[in-house]
Order: C-alpha cells, then structure tokens, then sequence
C-alpha cells in the first residue's frame, strides 16, 4: 500500500485532457492548458540539429518549457535525453520495456505489468485496474483521461 500522505500524480498523457487527439498531443498550448487546470503532463521531446522538438513519431513543435517537476519528458533520442538530463528536466527513455526508471526515480510501469512502491500506472484505459485501485497502489497515473483521477 502507497503512502496516504504521498502526493498522487496526474498526468496528461501528451497534454491531452478528453481522450486521444493526435491533433493537440504535444502541442505547447494543449500542454499549457493541462497544466493550467492542475495536471502534469509527459510530452514527446526529442533534440534534432541543436534544437528541441515536440512530436510524438516525428518533430512538429519547437520545445518552450523550463524544467519543472510537473513536465515529465518522454526522450525520443539519446541527444534529447542526454541534453534533458544535463540541464535537469524530469525525464526518461522508453520503448516498449515493461519498466523504465525517470531521473526522479519514479517507475515508469508499462500497462498490465506489476507494479512497486513508486510505479506510475502508465495508460490505465488499457489496463483493468479501477480508479480506486490505482489511488491506493500507485504514486500516480498517465493518462488521455486526468479528469477521471482528480
């Protein structure tokens, strides 16, 4: 059982708040709206000729953000990562792996898989897992739907 008096994360899976929409996905307003209404979000970044982009399969915005703890960084390649990890943004690289640790030792748990003590429920709509279930053994949840979880 999690902590009652650990902080449970929400966050906006691409910055999204209603559900998929490959049109607003890391998309620096989408992103900013999400974190204006209380969530935190995991965006797409990766680093091409010097320059930092969001974009899930491919670059389509120039990156803004400062590092905060509310913006979780998805490296999409090793120069994003290595860049986001020396100028101390929340971060962390991934595939498919059943598990991946972020740079502030949050497990990152891919859906269906077993989780520890300090697991994000990553993609709880393709899991079977209730809400409740989730709030009482997760740090916190990544999500299309945050709305469901405050």
């Amino acid at each position: 059982m999690i902590d009652d008096n650990a902080k449970f994360e929400i966050i906006a899976h691409r910055g999204l708040l209603n559900g998929p929409d490959s049109d607003n996905e890391n998309n620096p307003s989408q992103i900013q709206k999400a974190i204006n209404s209380g969530f935190s979000v995991e965006i797409d970044v990766r680093l091409i000729n010097g320059e930092l982009w969001l974009g899930h399969n491919h670059p389509i915005h120039i990156f803004p953000f400062k590092p905060t703890p509310n913006i979780w960084c998805h490296a999409k390649n090793i120069d994003a990562l290595s860049w986001l990890l020396i100028n101390g943004y929340h971060c962390f690289w991934h595939q498919e792996d059943d598990y991946t640790l972020t740079s502030l030792n949050y497990e990152w748990v891919y859906p269906n898989k077993k989780h520890g003590q300090r697991s994000i429920c990553v993609m709880p709509e393709k899991t079977n897992y209730s809400t409740n279930y989730i709030k009482e053994n997760f740090l916190g949840v990544c999500t299309d739907y945050p709305h469901l979880f405050k």
